[in-house]
């Protein structure tokens, strides 16, 4: 997909963007594109569990550096569904919050698939909350923490993105685990978007991409849809903060654009 972006001069500013879940498919690409957008000075927090595809990501993205300058990418190797993936993951973040960024851009693209069973299978306590913890409680507790280590001050740009889904407002038989978080993380952000004015809050749904998980739904359900490379939907969201007219805490799907 070419031509989506606006204008060559616009930019996210001097930002701190944060990209959970960066490692591969849709996180990976938005990394790359992301990194295009952000002006000297800026800092890239890639967040994901594995280190080996961190590190790769990180090497791809210096190299696209080259011509540019004052450029920080930082890695995080931390599993957000633990209280000590979250603290980590804040404390990096903290770390740079003196820095003279006017702009904090936190992108909540980490989820899991979890299992896809009828609702009468779902007995066993645990297994909902391990899953909903990283789904849904692990976004809350991530986002609450870096809006804590950048308080509003003049001047400063707070944006928020939830890669959400269709699943989110579309109910699914055997989907209860994946609809279930979906919503409640569109939920949160609405919350979000109605008590603070000063976060522009976006829930977007990047639509069927090429990636790992729709692999995984293909095996477990023998559904098949046409897929989107990753880049086509990150160049969407893309244009979606740097118009930044969208209603803050509306839910956007891929679709729609």
């Amino acid at each position: 997909m070419s031509g989506v972006l606006h204008a060559s001069g616009s930019t996210l500013g001097r930002c701190m963007c944060i990209i959970t879940g960066a490692s591969k498919g849709f996180g990976r690409a938005l990394a790359h594109l992301v990194l295009h957008y952000l002006k000297p000075g800026s800092v890239l927090l890639l967040v994901a569990r594995s280190r080996p595809l961190l590190q790769q990501l990180k090497e791809d993205l210096l190299q696209s550096l080259k011509d540019m300058e004052e450029m920080t990418i930082f890695c995080t190797v931390a599993d957000l569904s633990t209280k000590e993936g979250i603290e980590d993951t804040v404390a990096m973040a903290r770390q740079q919050s003196l820095k003279e960024i006017d702009h904090v851009l936190l992108i909540n693209n980490a989820a899991s698939l979890g299992d896809i069973s009828p609702f009468e299978n779902f007995i066993e306590l645990e297994r909902v909350n391990s899953y909903l913890a990283f789904n849904v409680s692990s976004v809350l507790a991530l986002t609450a923490g870096v809006l804590q280590a950048f308080p509003p001050r003049a001047g400063l740009q707070w944006s928020v993105v939830n890669c959400s889904s269709m699943f989110a407002v579309q109910a699914w038989p055997s989907w209860v685990l994946y609809c279930t978080a979906k919503a409640a993380r569109d939920m949160m952000f609405r919350v979000l978007a109605v008590e603070n004015p000063n976060v522009k809050v976006l829930s977007y749904a990047p639509g069927p991409m090429d990636t790992e998980m729709q692999e995984d739904i293909r095996r477990l359900t023998g559904i098949q849809c046409h897929l989107h490379p990753c880049r086509d939907s990150a160049a969407k969201l893309m244009r979606l903060l740097l118009d930044n007219a969208f209603v803050t805490g509306c839910h956007v799907d891929f679709f729609d654009l």
